[in-house]
């Protein structure tokens, strides 16, 4: 279990932070996000986002959202279940859909949350 833990720190931390243009604009302002529970353990978040981004900066974001849900839930694993990503202009969003359990689910894309919070939080991103 730790070991899935540690390869997702690693592979998060590969990624680099949001950097700064010439001219000292930052790429990215994260706009706050909502939470709703559709179902038992299911659970829609939006994020949102604006500036010079792509779209793995906001399903970072929304990684980091359904990661600190899931920890105040008191569970300890989310299973991603799907991302839409919007852009407009310099406008963004992502609608993501994860569920939440207190033991690891099937599934290939799960993640450890307590894992997933401390490296968000590492890097900058908020997670509420």
């Amino acid at each position: 279990m730790r070991v899935l833990g540690l390869i997702i720190v690693m592979g998060l931390a590969a990624c680099q932070p949001p950097s700064e243009k010439s001219g000292g604009a930052a790429f990215g302002t994260y706009l706050g996000s909502e939470t709703r529970l559709l179902d038992g353990d299911l659970v829609n978040f939006k994020v949102h986002m604006r500036g010079n981004l792509n779209r793995s900066q906001l399903v970072d974001y929304a990684e980091c959202v359904a990661a600190e849900y899931t920890l105040v839930r008191d569970y300890a694993f989310a299973r991603h279940v799907r991302t839409n990503v919007e852009n407009e202009g310099s406008n963004w969003s992502a609608d993501a859909v994860y569920t939440i359990s207190p033991t690891i689910p099937r599934g290939l894309r799960t993640i450890e949350a307590e894992v997933i919070v401390e490296a968000c939080k590492e890097r900058g991103i908020p997670t509420v």
